[in-house]
């Protein structure tokens, strides 16, 4: 069975996105369709398998994630593709690349998981940015904690916002993601290759991102020779949510160098 989409009815350029992991298309695409907005972009939105309303079709490995991904890429996609992704989902996209480059134009990277392994990320020193008393108090208190490491701009607006996008799309595979997570192959076997992509990538990063941070991913610079970097202040994981100017005037400047 095929993986769930939601696409744009235009007709322009092509732009896979990829969706934070245990999220799916449709908080993916309240993350980047304001982005993309009077691009005239086709703007497509996958949910990975066991996410969203995609089956389990592939073992629990991010490997078997990735090669189910690169082959809806070949069946649907005529050509190279632009491909954007957030977190783990910017991770895949990295890989793809790496892996695949004939399939890929260029890179939107957002929050980009560099390596797997949390014990193993450079995370920036704890130090709360200013917030408003009871700013997380909408949130359910299992995500509380989350919330508070992960956010940068800490607004109860920017708490409902993430929340919403949390709560959207299909139910998942819970089993399967737990297994993915938690197995000895949820790194991809490559992920420490320093092969380059020549294609146009933005790599954009929150200065407060407490979960993948922004340290590992300028060091990563070094695989894109045609590369910018950008860590936003005032912006954590969920940098879409939190500063979506930003993103945008940010993921204009890489659609033109795309030449989209």
């Amino acid at each position: 069975m095929d993986l769930a989409v939601d696409e744009s009815t235009h007709t322009g350029s092509t732009v896979v996105c990829l969706p934070m992991f245990s999220t799916t298309r449709a908080a993916t695409a309240a993350a980047f369709a304001p982005a993309f907005a009077g691009a005239g972009l086709r703007e497509v939105y996958l949910d990975l398998p066991g996410h969203g309303d995609s089956p389990v079709t592939c073992r629990p490995t991010s490997q078997a994630v990735l090669d189910t991904v690169a082959a809806w890429l070949d069946r649907h996609i005529d050509g190279p593709v632009l491909l954007a992704g957030a977190s783990y989902g910017a991770y895949l996209a990295a890989g793809i690349a790496r892996q695949r480059p004939h399939l890929v134009r260029g890179l939107l990277l957002v929050c980009p998981g560099v390596t797997i392994a949390p014990a193993s990320r450079t995370l920036p020193e704890p130090a709360a940015p200013e917030a408003p008393p009871g700013w997380l108090d909408g949130a359910p208190t299992g995500l509380r904690a989350h919330l508070d490491v992960a956010l940068g701009h800490r607004t109860p607006a920017v708490v409902a916002t993430v929340l919403a996008a949390l709560e959207s799309g299909g139910p998942g595979d819970d089993t399967f993601q737990k297994e993915l997570r938690a197995g000895p192959e949820y790194a991809l076997p490559d992920e420490d290759t320093d092969i380059t992509f020549d294609g146009p990538v933005s790599v954009v990063t929150g200065r407060q991102d407490g979960i993948v941070g922004y340290a590992d991913q300028f060091h990563a610079m070094r695989r894109y020779p045609r590369g910018t970097f950008t860590a936003i202040d005032a912006a954590g994981h969920y940098l879409p949510f939190e500063q979506p100017a930003l993103l945008r005037s940010l993921t204009e400047d890489w659609l033109h160098r795309s030449g989209t």
